[in-house]
C-alpha cells in the first residue's frame, strides 16, 4: 500500500513566511518584542497539533482547490518550522533576559531567512538536503 505523499499548497506557506517576516520587522522596528510571540504560537500549534492559526485563516481566502496549487512537501515543512520556532524562541528569551544581541542574531537570522524562502530559496530545504547528503555518505563507510 502506497503511503500518501502529504503537501501544503503554496499560497499557505508564502502566508506564514510573510507573518514571520513581518512580525519580526515590526518587533524589532517598534521594540514590541511580544510580537514575536504571534509567529512563535503559530509555529508551536502547527508542530505540535498540526494546527498553524496563519494557515488555517489563509485557507479561507484560497480561491481555487488546495490540490490546485503548487504543492510544498509537509515534512520540509515542518523541518523548517522547527528551526523558526527555536530561533524565535531563543530570540524571544533571549530579549526577556536581556540579552539584546543575541535576540538579535536569532530574530534577525529567522527574518532573513523567511525573505528569502519568499524570494524563492528555501534556507532549510537547503540544510535538510545537505543533511541528507552528509548521513548517505557516512552511511556508505
Amino acid at each position: 500500500m502506497p503511503s500518501e505523499i502529504r503537501s501544503i499548497p503554496r499560497p499557505l506557506v508564502r502566508t506564514n513566511q510573510w507573518v514571520i517576516l513581518l512580525s519580526v520587522a515590526t518587533a524589532l522596528l517598534t521594540g514590541q518584542i511580544w510580537i514575536l510571540v504571534i509567529p512563535l504560537t503559530a509555529g508551536l500549534l502547527g508542530l505540535l497539533f498540526n494546527f498553524n492559526p496563519v494557515m488555517r485563516l489563509a485557507k479561507l481566502f484560497l480561491k481555487k482547490k488546495p490540490s490546485d496549487y503548487i504543492p510544498e512537501d509537509h515534512s520540509q515543512q515542518q523541518f523548517n518550522q522547527v528551526i523558526a520556532v527555536v530561533c524565535l524562541g531563543l530570540g524571544l528569551i533571549s530579549f526577556l533576559l536581556g540579552w539584546t544581541v543575541s535576540g538579535y542574531i536569532f530574530t534577525v537570522m529567522v527574518g532573513l531567512a523567511s525573505f528569502i524562502a519568499i524570494l524563492g530559496f528555501c534556507i532549510g530545504c537547503f540544510i535538510l538536503y545537505q543533511w541528507k547528503q552528509y548521513s548517505y555518505r557516512r552511511s556508505l563507510r
